[in-house]
C-alpha cells in the first residue's frame, strides 16, 4: 500500500492552471522524483504535499489519511529548500534545532538530535559556526541535518542541489542518496535535471504544463520514453515521423518513414496500436543505432552518408543523412569515419518505441 497518495489533485493562480487533475502513489522507502522544465507544476505538487498550499481539486492522503486539509506543523514532513531558507542569525546547532524547539523537545533531545544530525551529514562539531561562515555546500548539509533531525515520515526536496556547483553537486547527491537510503526515509525529490533524478530516484514522474506525461524506473523511461514530449524533454532521441502500414495484428508491425522512405519493422503491442495511414511517431537513442560500413542483415537497416563529426571525449556524435532522413549515432570511436562517408544503419527494433502525441494525465 502506498504510503502517500494524490488523487486527482488540482491547483489554479487566478485564472492560471499550476496543476491539473495529478494522481501519483509513492510507496514507503522510496525516493521518488518529480522532474521537468520550470512552470511544469512540479513545485506547487511537493508544496501541497508539505501543506504549504491547498489544492482547489482533489485529495492528499498520508498513511491512508486524508491531510488535504490538515496544517504543515502536523504534517510532521521535513522540507530541503532550493535556497536553504537558514536563519542567518542562528548558529548552526540553532538552526538544526528549530523544529524540534518548535514541537517542544526536551533540551537533551534536541541536543542530542542536533549532534546526531550533523554528524549524519558530516559536519561533526560545527554547533558554534555562524551560517554565513559556512561554505554553499555546508550550508545544504545544515539544512539537511535540520529537516532529518525531526526524524520526518516525508521528507521533501525542492531543488536542493541547483546552487552547488557541478563538482559539488555530484559529491552531495551521492551523499544524499546513501543518507536517505540508512534511515530508511520515503522521500520525494523535485528537479529539472534529468541526470540528477535519474541518479538519485527510484521512480521518477516527468510532468509539463501542470500534467503527468509518465512514470517509471530511470531506465524505463531513458529507453522507452511514451510520449513526444517525454522523448523531447530527455533529450538526444532520434524522433522519426512515420505513418504504420500494416492493417492486422501480427507481432510484428511495418511503418514508412515520412523522410527517407524507408520500411521499418518493430514489435506489435496492444498499447502501441497506430491508426493505418495516420502519422505516428517513433523514438530510438542515439547510442542505440549500429554503424556499419557493409549492410549486416535485413531488417532496418538504411544505407547512409556521414554529414558530421562531433568528438566529445569518452563519446563522438555522428549525424547521417539517409535519403533525407537525419539521424545521430552516439559511438565509442568514430575515428573510422570521415564526412562524406557512406555507411549503414542499422534500427535494432527492440529500441524503437512508438511514441503517444500530446499531453494528459497518469495514475503511477
Amino acid at each position: 500500500m502506498a504510503i502517500l497518495s494524490l488523487k486527482n489533485v488540482s491547483k489554479h493562480f487566478d485564472s492560471t492552471p499550476a496543476v491539473a487533475e495529478v494522481s501519483l502513489n509513492v510507496e514507503r522507502g522510496e525516493f521518488f522524483g518529480l522532474l521537468g522544465p520550470s512552470g511544469c507544476g512540479k513545485t506547487t505538487t511537493l508544496r501541497m504535499i508539505a501543506g504549504l498550499e491547498k489544492p482547489d481539486f482533489g485529495t492528499i492522503e498520508f498513511e491512508g489519511k486524508d491531510i488535504t486539509n490538515l496544517s504543515p506543523e502536523h504534517r510532521g514532513f521535513g522540507m530541503v529548500f532550493q535556497n536553504y531558507a537558514l536563519f542567518p542569525h542562528l548558529n548552526v546547532f540553532e538552526n538544526v534545532a528549530f523544529g524540534l524547539r518548535a514541537r517542544h523537545k526536551p533540551k537533551p533531545e534536541i541536543a542530542e538530535r542536533v549532534t546526531s544530525a550533523l554528524e549524519l551529514v558530516q559536519l561533526p562539531k560545527y554547533e558554534k559556526r555562524r551560517v554565513d561562515e559556512l561554505s554553499g555546500g555546508q550550508q545544504q548539509r545544515v539544512a539537511i541535518a535540520r529537516a532529518i533531525a525531526i526524524e520526518p515520515a516525508l521528507l521533501l526536496f525542492d531543488e536542493p542541489l541547483s546552487n552547488l556547483d557541478v563538482a559539488l553537486r555530484e559529491e552531495t547527491r551521492g551523499e544524499l542518496r546513501e543518507l536517505v537510503n540508512r534511515l530508511g526515509l520515503t522521500a520525494v525529490y523535485v528537479t529539472h535535471d534529468q541526470e540528477e533524478a535519474f541518479a538519485l530516484c527510484d521512480r521518477t514522474s516527468v510532468m509539463m504544463r501542470g500534467c503527468i506525461l509518465q512514470t517509471g524506473k530511470p531506465r524505463e523511461l531513458y529507453e522507452h520514453p511514451a510520449q513526444i514530449s517525454v522523448a523531447r524533454f530527455l533529450g538526444r532521441n532520434n524522433i522519426i515521423k512515420v505513418t504504420r502500414l500494416s492493417s492486422s495484428n501480427p507481432p510484428f508491425s511495418e511503418f514508412k518513414t515520412l523522410q527517407g522512405d524507408h520500411t521499418l519493422r518493430l514489435p506489435t503491442r496492444d498499447n502501441e496500436l497506430a491508426s493505418m495511414n495516420k502519422p505516428s511517431v517513433l523514438a530510438i537513442r542515439p547510442e542505440h543505432l549500429l554503424i556499419t560500413r557493409n549492410s549486416e542483415g535485413s531488417e532496418n537497416v538504411l544505407p547512409a552518408r556521414v554529414r558530421e563529426l562531433n568528438f566529445a571525449g569518452a563519446t563522438s556524435s555522428i549525424k547521417l543523412d539517409a535519403n533525407g532522413l537525419q539521424l545521430e549515432a552516439l559511438v565509442l570511436q568514430s575515428g573510422s569515419f570521415a564526412i562524406g562517408d557512406s555507411c549503414f544503419i542499422t534500427l535494432p527494433a527492440e529500441w524503437l518505441s512508438l511514441l503517444k502525441d500530446g499531453g494528459g494525465t497518469e495514475t503511477v
